[in-house]
């Protein structure tokens, strides 16, 4: 639905995030693309992401889909209100509540895939729940409850 990454529409006042903010270039930087019905991202871990060797420490995980879901949702939100995204900024969220389920070890020597999908969407919150995938096997699942900023005072 977007010629780039959600994360790229962002503010720059907002662009921050450890996990997906552009202008942190000490963090994950994560892209996520959104093609109106689920949002991708790809991570290829570092070998400094490792809990033991071999395998990809859960905190990572985690962080990836915290930051893949509020990317979703400002995705998801930007669609809903029909914003054109080339003369305005996207909506930005911040995450109310994050679980997730570690499935299976989550290999560090492969490119990792994460896919969302909005369960629920209102005025101001986002639930997306998402599955973080090693080549095609499902590692771990999580959900994310975002809740759209609200615009910052200056």
């Amino acid at each position: 639905m977007y010629d780039k990454p959600i994360q790229d529409y962002y503010d720059n006042d907002v662009s921050q995030c450890y996990g997906c903010g552009y202008s942190n270039t000490h963090g994950h930087q994560i892209k996520t693309h959104w093609d109106g019905k689920k949002s991708v991202t790809r991570f290829l871990p570092k070998t400094y992401h490792t809990a033991i060797p071999g395998y990809v420490y859960g905190g990572l995980i985690a962080s990836l889909i915290d930051c893949h879901g509020t990317g979703t949702a400002a995705a998801a939100m930007a669609e809903k209100r029909g914003m054109d995204l080339t003369t305005t900024n996207a909506p930005r969220f911040v995450t109310a509540s994050l679980q997730v389920s570690y499935l299976k070890p989550t290999p560090t020597d492969t490119e990792l895939t994460l896919t969302g999908k909005v369960r629920e969407i209102t005025e101001r919150k986002v639930i997306v729940d998402i599955q973080l995938s090693a080549n095609t096997t499902v590692c771990a699942e999580g959900t994310v409850i975002s809740v759209e900023m609200r615009p910052q005072q200056k």
